[in-house]
């Protein structure tokens, strides 16, 4: 089977010489003399590489290739020239050509450059394909992962889509609670009615009051107009209440009411309209401790809390780090690069190494900083931010052949529970995720340890790193 080849010169006598030089065995040629052109055809026809020169009136072959590059992911452009020289394959490289060839040309070898690319562009199509269907199998909706803890993620979502139920999503900042909302809500069957997600931590208690239940006119100074609110725009499909333990205490009755009665009813109004919205929740404070400490409602809470999901840490997810890094550093590098950019060996061993306090949201932000500064189409250790390139692994306690620095089995545990919890910023039931104990176990451990203080707060200790 021949292979389609796009040759553009502005030399006519050069594309006829190419269409009859190259080997009509393996390559039908089709020619243009118009480097604007090529654009077009190359929207009509599939071709399987492009050789193109460099000199030409109305467009340079470096801008060209450039261009289809972008536009044509795995095409392999050759750039042929007659002002052969370093600069000229430098030039050809950064434009992201595969290849170049000097006049006066050697058309045996562009017949053996030309095979080259095309297995080279095929090789490309197929990896790319290998990339896509193995992230299929490791995704679920916008999630992506495929460790133990994400499929646990996933199980449990995909039960719960169905139904009506309440759900709380718990997790640190950054873990991506409310794209797990949004895939929820995607999979039931309110996923065609609205979805409106609220931040109770960033409207002050007076405005999130008339935001959620809306107002009449004259309700309070400044109400000019009427307005409806967002349980009430809601309805028919999902409220998104996130960071919800900061919603003011006040306020929390007033929920619990509409949860209960499905009416809510506007600041200054006496009449309560029905309203039919499913209701999911985030936090990333441990809402057990809330109740204790008297911020949160405890009959609120069970009744947001009918189906739990926790959303792992990052740090505890293994190698769903590189995962998520390499769909970054390919979003990142898709529009502003000629080639998508890969991570070197050890780019991939220092972002296993950082513990990512700021998780997926973090790891988003390092690979956005390490496509602009990469200089080629590899991430280096270089390119990453100070804090995550400068992050290395404790491993003195593997590492060391003195028997009196090893520590013992209980000690090492002390101190790995330790640091679990500064990771976490004390919070207990992060801390008994990533350590995989349940609150109960993890409290006698505590107790055990003399970590527990007043109020089961964790005690300070120093030292720990």
């Amino acid at each position: 089977m021949s292979h389609l080849v796009l040759v553009v010169d502005d030399d006519k006598s050069m594309c006829e010489l190419l269409a009859e030089g190259l080997d009509a065995s393996k390559f039908e040629v089709v020619w243009t003399t118009d480097p604007c052109a090529a654009e077009e055809l190359l929207q009509l026809r599939t071709f399987d590489v492009v050789l193109t020169d460099v000199r030409m009136g109305r467009l340079n072959g470096f801008e060209l290739c450039s261009r289809l590059v972008q536009k044509h992911r795995g095409l392999p452009v050759v750039v042929m020239t007659a002002f052969g020289s370093i600069d000229a394959a430098v030039n050809a490289m950064r434009a992201g050509a595969y290849d170049f060839l000097t006049k006066p040309l050697d058309v045996e070898l562009a017949n053996v450059t030309l095979e080259r690319a095309i297995a080279h562009g095929a090789l490309h199509r197929e990896v790319t394909e290998l990339r896509r269907e193995i992230a299929a199998t490791r995704s679920y909706g916008d999630l992506l992962g495929g460790s133990p803890a994400m499929r646990a993620v996933y199980e449990i979502v995909e039960r719960a889509a169905p139904s009506e139920a309440s759900v709380l999503i718990s997790g640190e900042s950054g873990t991506g609670k409310e794209v797990l909302a949004r895939t929820l809500t995607a999979k039931s069957a309110r996923a065609s009615g609205p979805f409106i997600a609220v931040n109770c931590a960033a409207i002050p208690e007076p405005l999130l009051e008339s935001e959620l239940f809306g107002h009449t006119r004259g309700a309070f100074t400044d109400a000019r107009i009427a307005r409806e609110g967002l349980i009430a725009r809601a309805s028919g499909g999902t409220l998104f209440l996130d960071e919800v333990a900061d919603m003011p205490l006040g306020l929390q009755p007033k929920l619990l009411r509409v949860l209960q009665e499905r009416m809510v009813r506007p600041l200054g109004s006496d009449r309560e309209s029905p309203v039919d919205v499913r209701l999911i929740c985030a936090t990333n404070q441990d809402l057990e401790t809330a109740i204790e400490e008297r911020r949160f409602r405890a009959d609120l809470y069970y009744r947001i809390n009918v189906i739990p999901v926790t959303l792992p840490p990052l740090r505890a997810r293994g190698t769903d780090v590189l995962l998520l890094a390499n769909h970054f550093l390919h979003r990142f590098t898709e529009r502003s690069r000629v080639q998508p950019c890969e991570l070197s060996p050890d780019a991939e061993r220092c972002l296993m190494t950082y513990p990512w306090p700021g998780n997926v949201r973090e790891l988003a932000n390092c690979m956005e900083h390490a496509a602009v500064l990469a200089r080629g189409n590899l991430v280096e250790k270089a390119d990453l931010p100070d804090k995550v390139r400068d992050t290395q692994l404790s491993e003195t306690l593997l590492t060391t052949q003195e028997p009196t620095e090893l520590l013992s089995l209980e000690e090492i545990e002390r101190r790995y529970i330790l640091r679990v919890f500064e990771a976490v910023h004390g919070n207990k039931s992060q801390a008994a995720l990533v350590l995989g104990l349940d609150r109960k176990t993890l409290y006698r451990r505590l107790e055990r340890y003399g970590m527990l203080r007043s109020h089961d707060s964790v005690a300070p200790v120093s030292g720990v790193r």
